[in-house]
């Protein structure tokens, strides 16, 4: 069998302000070309097919048209779990019959011992889950960290293997001996959190999701397929894509993703990056960071560069001078602003969608009390 392994959408996430449905949409029309062309057998998605457990209305409408056109117009079985920035019981919503249309969603831990069976191999398909979840499942509070509760997991999964058939593990978990990036969420405290990869060794192949570079972890059964677009400057060198899997030989196959507009650094002098010789020469459609290498004040330097590469995501200088998003002038002006206008700005940005009238009301009254208290 064949199958296309992706993992990390993270539909609704935002960089650093800029809106990226565009930039999903592509990626995810390059996904389900791949999927066509190479014919094959289904998808694996390991989770964290949001970006926040509440997701904007907009958002959740492009998951549901993305998994409706490969499952039910391009007739693809899916195989997906929830991630940890996934709302496991709003996913979880329909699927009571979405596997009579080839789609098999889990989210919950109790699913993860019910493998999906196919003609030649055993899909088990673990959600994320933290330990308290295994310790009400197992009625075992010693299952205190997620190594303990991962082993008590293996091991009834693999009171149900098949003989006959081969054993493949879709999950969403930091795996020991794995590197992070800047825009994944820690998932460790003291590496409590990580998962012996010799608990794995009795699959044949592990499928993961959670860490976003597809080289994080050099194991040559368990893979991360990555995320399908780069979310910090930390990931400007990576490419991003998917993986093809033939369960015949377990050696998984990356496909790259080309990006709609890709993530660049620039380290360079003030004047260079105006410079139209210089200028001209960059995909200023575009997202950058920028480092500049001056020494002395610019005013209104990222509004002026804006005007030249207006998808900048992060502004700094070399040596001790840190980030220049905010200026001394630039940031007189945000202190002088409308703090309602400073908070209606943040929850756009952080909720993807505006205040309701009665969330503000409760915003004037709360600003109002403050106010109050200080002049007591």
């Amino acid at each position: 069998m064949l199958f296309l392994q992706t993992a990390d959408w993270h539909l609704g996430r935002k960089l650093h302000g800029f809106d990226l449905q565009a930039e999903q949409q592509a990626a995810f029309e390059q996904i389900e070309q791949i999927a066509l062309t190479e014919k094959v057998d289904g998808i694996i998605l390991a989770g964290d097919i949001y970006d926040r457990s509440l997701p904007a209305e907009q958002t959740v409408d492009l998951a549901n048209q993305m998994l409706q056109r490969l499952n039910l117009t391009d007739h693809l079985p899916l195989y997906a779990i929830a991630g940890n920035h996934d709302s496991a019981s709003r996913l979880a919503t329909g699927t009571p019959w979405f596997s009579s249309t080839g789609f098999y969603l889990h989210t919950q831990l109790a699913e993860a011992f019910r493998p999906i069976e196919l003609p030649d191999v055993q899909l088990f398909l673990l959600p994320y889950f933290e330990p308290f979840a295994a310790q009400q499942y197992f009625k075992d509070d010693s299952l205190q960290h997620l190594d303990q509760a991962m082993a008590a997991v293996i091991k009834r999964m693999k009171q149900q293997f098949a003989p006959n058939k081969k054993h493949l593990l879709v999950g969403h978990f930091f795996a020991a001996g794995s590197t992070q990036t800047a825009s994944e969420t820690q998932l460790t405290v003291g590496g409590l959190a990580a998962v012996p990869t010799d608990l794995l060794a009795d699959f044949d192949y592990v499928a993961l999701g959670h860490l976003h570079n597809r080289n994080a972890l050099q194991a040559a059964k368990i893979r991360y397929s990555g995320s399908l677009l780069k979310f910090s400057l930390s990931e400007v060198q990576q490419k991003k894509g998917v993986l093809l899997l033939d369960t015949d030989t377990l050696q998984p196959e990356f496909r790259e993703i080309k990006p709609l507009h890709d993530l660049h650094e620039l380290t360079t002098e003030f004047t260079e990056l105006l410079d139209p010789k210089f200028y001209r020469q960059q995909p200023r459609a575009d997202f950058f960071g920028i480092t500049l290498t001056d020494q002395k004040p610019i005013p209104n330097v990222l509004a002026r560069l804006r005007e030249i590469y207006p998808k900048i995501v992060a502004l700094q200088r070399t040596a001790d001078y840190g980030t220049l998003f905010d200026d001394q002038q630039q940031s007189q002006q945000f202190l002088q602003r409308d703090p309602l206008l400073i908070l209606q700005d943040f929850y756009q940005q952080v909720a993807n969608e505006e205040l309701s009238r009665s969330q503000l009301s409760w915003a004037k009254k709360a600003l109002q009390t403050v106010r109050e208290e200080s002049k007591a």
